[in-house]
C-alpha cells in the first residue's frame, strides 16, 4: 500500500475527545520532516494546534508551526467570502454581496452550506494550483469535526451537486466530490480510544462512510493505549499481598492492579475493533504528561511512522 503521505489530502475524524488534533499534528510533522510542504487545517476555528507547537494562533491565515509545516483555522464566513470572490471574479462584488443582510440570511438558511465552503477551502489547500490564492502545499491534513459532523462535511459536495443540477455550484461541488472519493488523492484516518463507545462509533463510521458517502477508512489510529506493565503471575502476587504493609504501600499495590485491569479492558476493545474493521489499525501510547508539546508530538510521530 502506498504511504498515506503520498496523497494530496488526509481527513482525520472520529468521536470527539479521542485526540484527532494530536494525531493530525503527528501526521503533519511526519510529512514535513519527509520534505513535504504540509498544512494542517482546523475547522470551526478550534485553534488547538498552535499550543501543541508553542506557536501563535493561525486564525484564517496560514501560519508556520515548524519547518515545512503550516496551519490554518478555517472560518466558514471567510470561506464563503473566498468562494464568492472566486465565482464572481470580483473582490468588490463579492464583498458587497457577502456583506448584505439578504445573503447572510439565505446562506444561514441553506442546510450544509457551511460544510460545503469549509470542505471547499480544504480542497483548495490541497490543490497544486490554488483557486483562491495563497501558498501551495504538497499535502493538506484536515482535523475534521467529530464523526457525525465530519460525515456531513464529506457528504456536502455530493448533496449540493445533486441539488444544484446546473451552474457553478454544481460544477465546483462535483469537482470536490470526485477529489474526495479518489483514494489516490484523498485518505481518511479515523481516530479512536480503546474504549467501548469510541470503538462502537468507529465501527459505525466505517459503515456510514461506505453507505452514505461511498468512501472508505484508510487507517484507524487507536490513541492513548496504556503500556502492559504486569503479566498474570505478577498480578496474582500483587493480589496475594493486598492489605499488607503501610497505607501507602496498600494504595500503590491496588493502583497497580487497577491499572492492569484497565490495560486488559483496553486490549479487549482493541481486539474487538480489529475484528470488526476492514481498515488496518495502528496504535499510539498514552502520554503521561499534563500537556503535550513539540517533543511529545515528535515522539508520537516516530511511533506512527511504521504504520504508514
Amino acid at each position: 500500500m502506498a504511504s498515506l503521505l503520498d496523497r494530496r489530502l488526509i481527513v482525520v475524524t472520529g468521536k470527539g475527545g479521542v485526540g484527532k488534533t494530536t494525531v493530525s499534528a503527528a501526521f503533519g510533522l511526519l510529512a514535513a520532516r519527509s520534505g513535504r510542504r504540509t498544512v494542517i487545517c482546523e475547522v470551526a476555528e478550534q485553534e488547538r494546534l498552535a499550543s501543541l507547537f508553542d506557536a501563535r494562533s493561525s486564525e484564517h491565515e496560514e501560519r508556520e508551526l515548524a519547518p515545512n509545516l503550516h496551519a490554518v483555522s478555517i472560518n466558514p464566513e471567510r470561506a464563503k467570502e473566498e468562494w464568492l470572490r472566486y465565482q464572481l471574479k470580483s473582490s468588490a462584488l463579492a464583498g458587497a454581496l457577502g456583506g448584505s443582510r439578504l445573503f447572510r440570511y439565505l446562506s444561514a438558511a441553506a442546510p450544509g452550506l457551511s460544510e460545503l465552503v469549509t470542505i471547499g477551502k480544504v480542497w483548495d489547500l490541497a490543490q497544486l494550483e490554488r483557486r483562491t490564492g495563497g501558498s501551495v502545499f504538497d499535502l493538506a491534513i484536515v482535523d475534521a469535526p467529530a464523526t457525525g459532523h465530519g460525515i456531513a462535511m464529506l457528504r456536502a459536495p455530493s448533496t449540493y451537486a445533486s441539488v444544484a443540477r446546473v451552474g457553478p455550484v454544481r460544477r465546483q461541488a462535483t469537482i470536490i466530490d470526485r477529489f474526495l472519493r479518489d483514494r489516490r488523492r484523498t485518505a481518511v484516518v479515523a481516530v479512536a480510544l480503546p474504549e467501548e463507545m469510541p470503538v462502537n462509533e468507529t465501527l459505525e463510521l466505517e459503515r456510514r462512510l461506505g453507505d452514505e458517502v461511498r468512501m472508505a477508512i484508510d487507517r484507524v489510529v487507536v490513541n492513548a493505549l496504556y503500556p502492559k506493565r504486569f503479566d498474570e503471575a505478577d498480578v496474582k502476587r500483587l493480589r496475594a499481598v493486598d492489605g499488607v504493609g503501610s497505607p501507602r504501600t496498600v494504595a500503590a499495590l491496588r493502583a497497580a492492579v487497577a491499572e492492569h485491569e484497565r490495560v486488559r479492558g483496553q486490549r479487549a476493545q482493541l481486539r474487538r475493533l480489529k475484528r470488526g474493521l476492514e481498515a488496518p489499525v495502528a496504535t499510539l501510547p498514552f502520554v503521561f504528561e499534563p500537556e503535550l508539546g513539540p517533543g511529545e508530538i515528535a515522539a508520537l510521530a516516530e511511533r506512527l511512522e511504521p504504520a504508514l
